[in-house]
């Protein structure tokens, strides 16, 4: 599957390429990422492959990531509107000002205003809710966002970060009032971040949101190169992210990928990659190379074939404890379907079902 076989992003008219092209670590602001000119020559390399999809934030490197793009841009791009540039609101860049960061009209505005002077371009083409406000009421940040629709200043919405009731709540509020709606949903997914499946990647599905995963190698600890001796000691440029990641469960599913990317003839991080690319929902995973050869190996994850027993496997490595009711609903199939195939899925006999047609009849006939 090369990089310009196209999707459409959610319930929406987009084409989008299969990989998203993420830019976290353009700029070396925060003592971590690519130079400039690295940074243009990954994404010359990334749209001479076909890429289209480029996803930034206006607090990416102090806002130097969304320069770097809209120098791109301006410098090297013959059409503008050959990209899909994806970009978000919410960080706030300026310590002690309330109004800097947030969900809140006037902070969206700002913002938007703020990334299309960086980014040097008159419109964007996605633009995200970066993360959950508990201090704006929905109506006010979906009618901002709907407004800038309307404006020409935005084409389409979507919302990172944010908890599946909220998301729910915002996309009916939208559908009810006629405004713009949402068509994706930007999260952190991968092998060792599963819990989305619970609650956020149903209501994806069901609501025709295009799902993005964020840090689908898990800040670069399913590419393998993190070893398990002296896990505690390991030189990780992003701290925390990556060493509170360094766990005993963590290290079985890498060895797994070791060994199937032998197999397969391929990388750790490819086969990660095309693990992620098969689950139910998933549009166009993140991929936040920092070099030439980071993006080269994690694109080919396109020609990964995995073998459905090597799926089954990584997926019971990975199997992740849901929250309350996720697992109470998969295993409720005997109780509300037993005995019966429904749409493929087999359902076992309810163990507290009457085991007779007599017991049946003393029950309706209240002799139970």
């Amino acid at each position: 599957m090369p990089l310009d076989h196209y999707v459409t992003l959610g319930k929406s008219g987009l084409r989008v390429s299969p990989f998203c092209l993420g830019t976290m670590t353009f700029g070396e602001d925060w003592g971590w990422g690519s130079s400039e000119e690295e940074s243009h020559q990954i994404m010359a390399r990334f749209i001479g492959l076909g890429g289209n999809f480029i996803d930034t934030a206006n607090f990416y490197t102090h806002g130097h990531s969304e320069k770097i793009v809209g120098d791109y841009l301006k410098r090297k791009l013959r059409r503008r509107d050959q990209l899909v540039i994806a970009t978000k609101f919410f960080s706030s860049l300026y310590t002690g000002d309330p109004n800097a960061g947030g969900a809140g009209r006037k902070s969206i505005i700002a913002a938007c205003e703020n990334s299309m002077r960086r980014l040097q371009t008159d419109y964007i083409d996605l633009y995200w809710l970066h993360c959950f406000d508990k201090f704006t009421p929905i109506e006010e940040t979906m009618s901002t966002l709907n407004d800038l629709v309307t404006q020409g200043k935005v084409r389409y919405i979507g919302f990172s970060d944010t908890p599946a009731w909220k998301t729910a709540e915002a996309q009916m509020i939208a559908n009810f009032r006629g405004w713009t709606p949402l068509i994706a949903l930007q999260i952190e997914y991968s092998l060792l971040e599963r819990t989305v499946e619970g609650e956020l990647i149903p209501m994806a599905l069901e609501l025709g949101l295009g799902v993005t995963p964020w840090s689908p190698l898990k800040h670069g600890v399913l590419s393998g190169k993190y070893k398990r001796e002296g896990k505690d000691k390991q030189d990780a440029d992003r701290g925390d992210w990556v060493t509170n990641a360094l766990t005993d469960r963590a290290f079985e599913i890498v060895d797994e990928l070791h060994r199937l990317s032998k197999e397969l003839h391929s990388s750790p991080a490819r086969v990660a990659l095309a693990w992620l690319k098969q689950k139910p929902g998933v549009t166009s995973p993140i991929l936040g190379a920092r070099t030439l050869k980071q993006l080269d190996d994690n694109v080919a994850a396109l020609d990964v074939h995995i073998p459905l027993e090597h799926i089954q496997k990584l997926d019971q490595l990975s199997k992740p404890t849901l929250n309350f009711p996720a697992e109470f609903i998969n295993f409720s199939g005997p109780f509300g379907r037993g005995g019966t195939t429904i749409n493929g899925e087999r359902a076992e006999p309810n163990p507290l079902a009457p085991k007779s047609d007599k017991e049946r009849y003393e029950v309706l006939a209240g002799k139970a």
